[in-house]
């Protein structure tokens, strides 16, 4: 396999199109199509689709760019690594979905890298795009969340595209909302307690081949009346701090987080259903110590607050 052609590829799939490829390449459109056409005929896939409107990645295609992006950046690494006076450059790069533990386990990883030249990438998302980013997008963990009865559908999916996967926590969910919620004085909540209030969601549920509808469903019932996506965790907190309306679902918070926003954190009877989360990494890709740091935290983390 011919490492020039697999970087041609790898930039048709960025740019969506050959000319504008060999125009970031600095090389003839001709030579760009001759090396996909080879590279094809040797892995015996197509690559891509070929429309009037550019060229789009079929599924094996998709899957074929994930390992080429992984390839190529170990390549630039071990010449970084070796070029004469360059210091090795330390990467980390983590998928997550919206939890305060893990951002906690982050922000005190962050504190123990060292003095050398590093990268972290951190990025809250669903469990869809966490998959998507490890496979496609060169991030070289996830973790992904979901509710226990879907626990076959996305083991399966995880074993279909390559990816490891381990158990990092469960948990039921508990409600979070403004110390002058009128949830702060109850103590016991039901989900009637919670009919005038406004729910802060994610809008995000995905499940392996299931219909959204059906998901939603689930994750978003219809009994709710007034609700509010958001996507940016930050910005939910400042919703649940100044309007004392709302309240939201989360894996439970630390204290100190609590006490920034002013809010209280509760379990609601009859909310029985279990959360998990799972680390997730290709099955050829092998942890780094940065890696393996960042697991300790995250480990350390979910024995502190869940």
């Amino acid at each position: 396999m011919n490492l020039l052609h697999m970087k041609y590829v790898v930039t048709v799939a960025d740019m969506g199109s050959i000319n504008k490829a060999a125009e970031e390449l600095l090389v003839a459109q001709p030579n760009v199509s001759r090396s996909i056409k080879e590279l094809e005929a040797d892995l015996g896939i197509s690559i891509f689709h070929r429309t009037s409107k550019g060229m789009t990645l079929t599924p094996e295609g998709a899957e074929f760019i994930g390992y080429a992006r992984n390839i190529l950046h170990q390549i630039d690494e071990v010449e970084q690594m070796y070029k004469e006076g360059a210091p090795a450059k330390q990467t980390f790069s983590i998928s997550v979905p919206r939890a305060s533990y893990i951002a906690d386990a982050f922000a005190r990883f962050s504190t123990k890298i060292g003095t050398g030249t590093a990268e972290l990438f951190y990025k809250e998302t669903n469990a869809l795009r966490a998959v998507r980013n490890i496979l496609e997008a060169d991030y070289h963990l996830g973790i992904i969340r979901y509710a226990e009865n879907y626990d076959r559908q996305f083991k399966d999916m995880l074993a279909e595209k390559g990816l490891n996967c381990e158990l990092v926590s469960e948990f039921r969910f508990v409600l979070i909302a403004n110390r002058k919620s009128t949830l702060a004085g109850l103590d016991e909540i039901h989900f009637q307690d919670l009919s005038d209030l406004i729910e802060i969601a994610h809008a995000d549920p995905y499940v392996p081949s299931m219909p959204l509808s059906a998901v939603k469903r689930e994750e978003l019932p219809d009994n709710v009346k007034r609700r509010i996506f958001v996507f940016e965790r930050g910005s939910q907190f400042d919703l649940l701090a100044s309007n004392p309306e709302t309240y939201m679902w989360v894996s439970p918070l630390p204290d100190i987080l609590l006490d920034r926003y002013q809010l209280i954190q509760k379990p609601c009877v009859d909310n029985q259903r279990v959360y998990r989360d799972l680390l997730i990494y290709r099955k050829d890709y092998h942890l780094s110590s940065l890696d393996k740091m960042f697991i300790t935290e995250l480990c350390e983390s979910k024995r502190r607050y869940l």
